[in-house]
């Protein structure tokens, strides 16, 4: 199948554009027929002739759907079937109006198997790049149950709150990342251009300079004729960093375990996993998942391997007859409010609500303390920042008022 780009006209003459999903030309054109639209003008969409790279560069930078933009098509969906509109010309609705050119050629091909009677979870599942796992067996159980447009209108929750949430991390961190990116470049432009004009002048002095001076003239000297050699080392612990923990499965659960005990921030990075998986639980619960399913889909949510593996564990355990507290509690990675938290859902059968509220909790306690780092972030780096430019400074002015002494 390909998808062919077409303007076309309606019965009452009014112009007309989309995308259609077929064999040929041809094919496209009596499907068009078909549906009472004559077309006159029909052209393959990827008409351009690219070569891999430059194909490559344009998917990758420019032919890609934001998980925002899945949100607003989501909510938009939701709208439309819960106002009685049937599924299709619900898609052909958002496919005109949708800006993104790949997710608009995406919900075309999506409306074509719709129409050629597959399932909406069968048609987007072609498209795993676009629709997760965890969306599509959502889509699946609202399809199964006949609440669809209630499934729907929960995912877009889900998406705008984990949004909401990652919004408000970065937000806070975005200051400090800042400020360290600016006051290390003013420190490196110290030491590699203004350090070495001021410093030239000691050495045309027959005098004994300080130590601190003679520290700071070779680290500046250092910086001026091996910059290159340090950003070659920089990039290469990046790369090597990122296909360690990235490319080996090892590599990954190191990391992944390190990010759970690092100071300060290992306790956030827990808080914010755990209020994932309970948040996506509840939302896959609710929207009738069974509990085994949505385990393992929640498994590879956490983003986190060490968090993963206890999950499964609890999963294992959950087959053969046990409740889910008790894993999650023999793990050691969750808290005993939020073990004990979901023992009482367990007892009561309200699972759902209670995991909910403790998703609602751990992201308001994670957001509280990135906040409080954030907040004696910034002195220290304003005060390990004045250190190096004080150490600068003073180098650079004890040499002098000793030649004022001799002087006198």
């Amino acid at each position: 199948m390909s998808v062919f780009e077409y303007i076309a006209l309606d019965e009452k003459g009014n112009q007309l554009k989309g995308f259609v999903d077929a064999p040929g030309i041809t094919a496209a054109r009596q499907k068009l027929r078909e549906e009472n639209i004559y077309p006159v003008e029909i052209n393959q969409a990827e008409t351009k002739k690219e070569s891999a790279l430059s194909g490559a560069l344009k998917i990758n930078l420019w032919e890609r759907v934001s998980t925002s933009q899945v949100a607003v098509l989501t909510r938009q969906l939701s709208t439309l079937l819960g106002a009685g509109m049937p599924l299709v010309p619900s898609l052909s609705i958002l496919m005109q109006q949708e800006k993104n050119p790949l997710l608009k050629k995406s919900l075309a091909q999506i409306r074509e198997k719709v129409n050629e009677g597959k399932s909406l979870t069968e048609a987007m599942s072609e498209f795993p790049k676009i629709f997760q796992p965890f969306y599509l067996n959502m889509v699946r159980a609202g399809e199964a149950s006949g609440t669809i447009n209630l499934v729907l209108e929960r995912l877009a929750d889900f998406s705008e709150n984990q949004q909401a949430l990652m919004s408000k991390i970065r937000s806070a961190l975005a200051y400090p990342i800042i400020m360290l990116i600016i006051g290390t470049s003013v420190i490196f432009l110290l030491m590699t251009f203004v350090v070495p004009k001021i410093t030239g002048i000691f050495a045309d002095m027959n005098q004994a300079l300080p130590l601190i001076t003679i520290i700071l003239i070779q680290v500046s000297h250092f910086l001026k004729s091996f910059w290159w050699l340090i950003m070659i080392l920089l990039a290469t612990s990046v790369a090597v960093f990122k296909y360690m923990t990235a490319g080996t499965d090892s590599g990954k659960r190191m990391w992944d375990n390190a990010r759970l005990k690092i100071p300060v921030m290992g306790q956030i990075n827990r808080k914010i996993a755990i209020a994932r998986f309970c948040r996506t639980l509840a939302t896959l619960l609710q929207s009738g998942v069974p509990l085994l399913v949505a385990m393992e889909i929640v498994r590879n949510i956490v983003n986190n391997i060490v968090i993963g593996d206890a999950i499964h564990q609890a999963a294992r355990d959950l087959e053969e007859g046990k409740g889910l507290s008790g894993p999650l509690t023999k793990s050691g990675l969750f808290p005993p409010l939020v073990t004990e938290m979901i023992a009482v859902g367990e007892q009561s059968g309200a699972l759902e609500a209670m995991l909910n509220r403790i998703a609602v909790a751990y992201e308001n306690e994670s957001q509280a303390n990135i906040m409080v780092m954030t907040s004696l972030l910034e002195p220290v780096m304003i005060l390990v920042m004045g250190l190096a430019v004080g150490f600068i400074v003073v180098s650079i002015l004890l040499p002098i008022f000793e030649m004022n002494q001799l002087v006198r």
